[in-house]
């Protein structure tokens, strides 16, 4: 198994409904490919951090070998939200993919 995660912070510019929204729909475009992609076996997003974080949200997903990851970044669904929903309302992006 692979995991992969993944922490976002938005864009400075946004207000705080704004960020609100832009989270709610992330987790809602990321968590619906579960059973879309093969291989993907979990897909998780935490968008309500503690105060202490610096991070505004984290996706936590499991797949079942590097193969799949990899299927996964060219996926057109997972193209699609992560062009549509994520990239153009964050300002950075922190990745780590480890075997469990």
């Amino acid at each position: 198994m692979v995991k992969h995660i993944i922490l976002w912070q938005l864009k400075d510019e946004l207000s705080t409904a704004e960020k609100a929204e832009i989270k709610a729909n992330i987790k809602t475009g990321l968590e619906g490919l579960a059973g879309q992609i093969p291989g993907l076996v979990e897909v998780h997003v935490n968008i309500n951090g503690l105060p202490s974080s610096n991070a505004d949200l984290m996706l936590d997903t499991t797949f079942t070998d590097a193969a799949a990851l990899k299927g996964y970044s060219t996926h057109p669904a997972h193209v699609a939200v992560a062009d549509g929903k994520v990239r153009p309302y964050t300002k950075t992006r922190v990745c780590l993919d480890f075997e469990v």
